[in-house]
């Protein structure tokens, strides 16, 4: 009698470049997440990469098994996902704008040898400013549009609805609202689709007996968008909050899971906007963006996408020319 032989599949092995707060706080997250069984750390730092593999494996008794090492770009010819949080951080005061000469030079250097290994695996970028370097990623690298994946708003959304939830009195969970547009102080707030239990704000406050009023309404989306200042000038970074953002990205295409998220990819059509990087409600699977959604925005909503869409490319325009090469 033949036996049928049960082909091994490969592991799931995610690659992330950086291992400063964001990355390693990444690795941290994916580890207790159990999405991956092998997480990879690349940093220009190898002893740091190594003593935060050393780390995670100790922990590993207490979590889901998974390989962690500190490796090197040659890692990414197995990667189903390759996270890029190489760059310098935000400082206080400084825009994520003001980043962007540095870390679109530290792209130029890294995404090269990410490609000479792979040209499968999905590429999702997490240094600011993240919609510029998701443009730059996706030039520089050649690859098609739908495998450069910005986080985008994905942590700005959460925040929205984090403040929204509080305001309520619900979980966030239940409290559904996008941020879209630039992932920066340009941002735009979808106030005219927010919803809770499937009832749009004004309606819920109607039949709850409460009241969202202009000045509170102000007072949320200066919040969300002024979040990461205010934490950079109390501990001076953030990383717990875009690590569960990639954690989720990662399980959307890990997963083929469909799920609509704000995340950042090319845009080209939607709203009368061209050959730019920012976020809109996103279907995400294991190809990376399957397609980006369109939203029914209201007239000030639009203006201000339009808006952002602009500063992007003033950002993009900004850049040398010399930049932006293909392999």
């Amino acid at each position: 009698m033949q036996t049928m032989e049960i082909p091994l599949q490969r592991p799931v092995r995610v690659v992330i470049v950086g291992s400063g707060n964001v990355g390693a706080t990444t690795a941290f997250a994916l580890a207790l997440n159990g999405a991956a069984s092998e997480i990879v750390l690349i940093d220009a730092n190898h002893a740091r990469a190594e003593g935060d593999a050393m780390d995670l494996n100790h922990a590993m008794p207490f979590m889901r098994p998974a390989r962690v090492w500190a490796g090197d770009y040659a890692d990414c010819a197995s990667a189903n996902i390759v996270i890029l949080t190489a760059g310098v951080g935000q400082r206080p005061g400084e825009t994520r704008l003001d980043l962007l000469k540095r870390n679109a030079e530290v792209f130029g250097q890294i995404v090269p040898r990410i490609i000479e290994q792979t040209r499968e695996a999905v590429l999702v970028i997490a240094t600011n400013p993240v919609d510029v370097l998701t443009h730059v990623a996706w030039k520089v690298s050649g690859y098609p549009a739908a495998k450069v994946i910005g986080s985008g708003t994905i942590l700005d959304t959460a925040r929205f609805r984090h403040l929204l939830s509080q305001r309520f009195g619900v979980d966030p969970r239940s409290v559904h609202a996008f941020v879209i547009g630039e992932h920066g102080d340009s941002e735009v707030a979808a106030w005219s689709l927010a919803n809770i239990a499937g009832m749009r704000l004004d309606e819920f406050c109607r039949l709850n007996d409460c009241a969202l009023e202009p000045e509170t309404k102000a007072q949320i989306y200066a919040n969300t968008r002024n979040a990461a200042y205010e934490i950079i000038s109390r501990k001076g970074a953030t990383f717990y909050a875009i690590a569960a953002g990639l954690v989720r990205i990662v399980e959307a295409i890990v997963r083929d899971e469909h799920s609509v998220l704000t995340v950042s990819s090319l845009v080209e059509g939607k709203y009368g906007l061209t050959d730019v990087c920012l976020s809109l409600p996103t279907v995400v699977n294991r190809t990376g963006v399957a397609r980006v959604l369109e939203l029914a925005l209201d007239e000030s909503e639009r203006a201000g996408l339009q808006q952002s869409a602009a500063v992007i490319h003033h950002a993009l325009d900004s850049l040398a020319a010399g930049l932006y090469f293909t392999s």
